[in-house]
């Protein structure tokens, strides 16, 4: 297998459909074009064409596209049949064209590596393909076609740009420590600077709002027996997706529900009641609820306002409180107020949030929603956003860190030297989200997670 090999692969979903596409890309894309077509179509022309096996006879007819390198997707010459949408159809179609030599079948992300390696596309526009055939709301698809058209490696490159300045002045006054400008003690170098670092902050905003609407939020509703959650979890979803039952373990496993919240993405896990367990399939079920709480955003605690009035989740069950992850956030939930008469709204307590609600009839559960989102720091209203992924939100992290380490040797120490290494370090962790300063390794991992055919 090598990278000059001509790839092909189907572009359109497995199985039956009106119109079913093949794309090949490579060098050998003109003999196919030749062998399969008797002729090379005019170039970015629709060609209405009969596919032919080798002796001649038709295996389909359908629309044919050229595009020659490098005026094409992938930067190589590019072909695309466009058939019928018959499994069969299309499979004898590509194994006619695998008859001739020097074509394979594309690895997954190929087309769009090839795409990248051929500077058609940066690494997070690559990215954004992937993004935007996952997007499950309409405000995701937006923000990752914004990406896929540049928006975010725009801003990148633009820090980046900033960066390659600023390091020119520092170079300038390390190599001439003589010249009567001192650019690092006459406050320029530290107002550019600031710049820098206030323009990155805006980014790494933007990123995190990017990140939630492509990763989501993971909840997840723990609790004792029959406090509620199955009831929360139906709730939340707008549908029976749990069994609710008055028998205090009814839910045995982990349960999983993907709503959406103005737009924002949230996984919603109801787990099984936490308590000695009686049998090994409880025993099995508490372990793994406890893995879940673990991976969590954020715990919604359920409490039975029937059993106690307590409010403060150390009191109400201290061992509980005590295993989970520190740092995780969590929110008291007391549930069934519709019974105990309870005010309902949020409130605080000993810097968790409280909600009191009833997942029976549904009253709270708005205000439990809004304050998932709050919590979230989820912006309803974001116009023009783009996807991040967790790498780029820790290549941004990252660079973030490098910035205020430079500063602080500029004022603490005129360290020029140091103040440069840090600033570079900064660029290189920019620079590897659009793919500038990327490991092959890393590559692989992100173009495989890729459709075939993209």
């Amino acid at each position: 297998m090598s990278d000059n090999d001509t790839i092909v692969a189907q572009a359109t979903p497995p199985g039956r459909g009106g119109v079913g596409i093949l794309r090949i890309s490579g060098l050998k894309a003109r003999e196919v074009a030749e062998t399969v077509l008797g002729k090379l179509p005019k170039p970015r022309y629709a060609d209405y064409l009969p596919f032919k096996d080798a002796d001649g006879s038709v295996l389909d007819q359908g629309i044919a596209l050229w595009f020659p390198g490098p005026n094409s997707f992938t930067g190589e010459d590019v072909l695309e049949l466009q058939g019928h949408g018959g499994p069969v159809i299309l499979d004898l179609l590509l194994k006619r064209i695998l008859t001739i030599p020097g074509l394979r079948i594309a690895r997954p992300g190929e087309f769009s590596e090839r795409a990248f390696l051929n500077d058609k596309l940066d690494l997070a526009q690559a990215e954004a393909i992937a993004d935007l055939i996952d997007a499950s709301s309409e405000q995701a698809a937006r923000s990752a076609l914004n990406s896929l058209q540049g928006a975010f490696s725009a801003r990148v490159n633009h820090l980046v740009e900033a960066l390659t300045h600023l390091r020119i002045y520092v170079e300038a006054a390390i190599d001439f420590p003589d010249e009567e400008i001192d650019f690092l003690s006459d406050g320029k170098i530290e107002a550019q600077l600031n710049d820098v670092i206030a323009d990155l902050d805006a980014v790494r905003a933007e990123a995190r709002q990017g990140s939630l609407l492509r990763e989501g939020m993971k909840v997840v509703i723990a609790g004792r027996p029959n406090a509620g959650k199955s009831s929360l979890l139906n709730a939340l979803a707008g549908r029976e997706a749990a069994i609710v039952t008055d028998i205090a373990g009814t839910t045995r496993d982990v349960l999983r529900e993907h709503i959406h919240i103005d737009g924002m993405p949230l996984h919603i896990i109801d787990t099984a009641g936490l308590r000695e367990a009686s049998d090994e399939v409880e025993r099995i079920g508490i372990e793994r609820a406890w893995q879940e709480i673990e991976q969590a955003d954020r715990v919604l605690f359920m409490v039975d306002g029937t059993t106690t009035d307590a409010v403060d989740p150390a009191e109400i069950w201290p061992e509980f409180i005590a295993r989970l992850p520190a740092k995780l956030p969590i929110t008291v939930v007391r549930n069934k107020a519709d019974i105990t008469g309870e005010t309902l709204g949020m409130s605080e307590v000993n810097g968790h949030a409280l909600i009191r609600l009833s997942a029976r009839t549904g009253e709270g559960v708005d205000v439990l929603r809004n304050h998932l989102k709050q919590s979230m720091g989820f912006d309803t209203n974001m116009e023009g956003g783009f996807l991040a992924r967790r790498r780029h939100l820790q290549a941004l992290e990252q660079a973030a860190e490098h910035l205020q380490q430079g500063k602080a040797q500029l004022l603490g120490a005129w360290a020029g030297e140091l103040l440069a290494e840090e600033l570079r370090l900064a660029q290189q962790n920019l620079s590897e989200i659009t793919g500038e300063f990327t490991s092959d390794d890393l590559l692989g991992r992100i173009f495989s997670s890729f459709c075939i055919g993209k």
